[in-house]
């Protein structure tokens, strides 16, 4: 007759291990990324086809201006540069310094909102006007939605990081990469909607 042993712990702490899964959430949210970023890229391409194949009439040519698109570009790359050194902080256990950081990146981000804001209410078109001025606020706005939600992130990032009782430590720091990586990725699109929209 053959017996049948139970597992020793050893192997119940074997079977266990075979049975864990690998975590694949850096990878959902790249794809994510991707996916987000062939909207944009679906954007910029009726933005130029309409600009090419829909000219404007000559009395309706707007010049757009450059000072304030300059500056939101210069808050955005500093706001990676901010967000880079609150990383960097949490990674040698720094909670404060993450935080305070964290909350200068989320601060640049309402400043970008604020500035773009009141661009739109110095523009010389409005929403409905044309093919272009509604292609122009639907890529802008849905842009600034991204860094609306990012800014949102940031401050979740922020409350969560807070010593003692955060959620978000050295161990524990993908939250914290996940947001940076979803904020270099808004700055990214920026810097290439700015080129397409106020510089070509």
């Amino acid at each position: 007759m053959t017996t049948i042993t139970p597992l020793d712990e050893t192997n119940k702490v074997q079977v266990s291990k075979d049975q864990e899964h690998e975590d694949h959430r850096l990878f959902g949210l790249v794809a994510f990324l991707v996916a987000d970023g062939m909207t944009f890229a679906g954007f910029f391409a009726a933005y130029l086809t309409f600009k090419s194949v829909n000219p404007l009439l000559p009395d309706a040519v707007y010049e757009l201006e450059l000072p304030l698109p300059t500056l939101n570009t210069v808050l955005l790359l500093v706001s990676s540069a901010t967000f880079h050194r609150a990383s960097k902080a949490l990674k040698i256990s720094d909670s404060k310094e993450c935080q305070r950081w964290l909350m200068i990146t989320a601060g640049l981000g309402l400043a970008f909102l604020i500035s773009q804001m009141f661009e739109y209410f110095t523009l010389p078109f409005g929403l409905t006007d044309n093919l272009y001025a509604s292609t122009f606020y639907a890529l802008t706005g849905f842009h600034g939605l991204h860094v609306t939600l990012g800014a949102f992130m940031i401050l979740i990032v922020w409350w969560q990081a807070r010593s003692p009782g955060g959620r978000i430590t050295s161990e524990n720091q993908f939250p914290l990469e996940a947001a940076e990586l979803y904020w270099h990725f808004v700055d990214g699109i920026w810097v290439i909607l700015f080129i397409i929209l106020y510089l070509l």
